[in-house]
């Protein structure tokens, strides 16, 4: 940028764009300073390198606030987990499932956990049931990720949202957002 600018010729383009010429850097960094604006090198590895006449500092400031607005605009995936037990109730079942059907719809994956405990290790086919239930009550709000699989005491599955279900939740976001 200016007068750390070393070679003796370099290829200058205008702060509108147009392309000046291969002229030297003194004449460059004279036309810089006439318009109040900076010589910057902007392709070092041309032959002879480029450089442009713009407001460094306006420039800087544009990208930082670019920058913002894209990480503004991100959404971040969590995971969130739901515990549940072999002996739980049916209407406890749903309430879990509501509850993971809500994070699956705000765009977080879920991992449905069972946990054994005492005697109850020795029928793990009833995690596998309550893990089916808990899918078919979900399918329309995930698909699954990773099938059922026993860790130690506990059995685990992970779903993923939607794609079409969480762009239908962003939008209507935007929208009430927007009014």
């Amino acid at each position: 940028m200016n007068e750390r600018i070393r070679i003796r010729e370099v290829r200058l383009i205008d702060d509108e764009g147009q392309q000046i010429g291969i002229i030297p850097t003194r004449d460059a960094l004279e036309m810089a300073r006439e318009k109040g604006l900076d010589l910057v090198e902007v392709a070092p590895n041309a032959s002879p390198p480029v450089c442009r006449l713009m407001d460094y500092g306006k420039f800087r400031y544009e990208q930082s606030r670019k920058e913002r607005d894209s990480r503004r605009n991100q959404h971040v995936t969590k995971l969130k987990e739901v515990r549940v037990e072999p002996k739980i109730g049916k209407a406890d079942l749903e309430t879990k499932g509501r509850q993971a059907a809500r994070f699956l719809d705000g765009g977080d994956k879920v991992k449905l956990t069972v946990l054994f405990r005492g005697r109850s290790i020795t029928h793990p086919e009833l995690g596998r049931d309550l893990l089916d239930q808990l899918q078919v009550l979900l399918q329309e709000h995930g698909t699954i990720e990773q099938t059922p699989r026993m860790e130690g005491r506990t059995m685990t599955m992970y779903m993923a949202p939607s794609r079409q279900r969480v762009a239908a939740t962003e939008r209507e976001d935007q929208e009430t957002n927007g009014q």
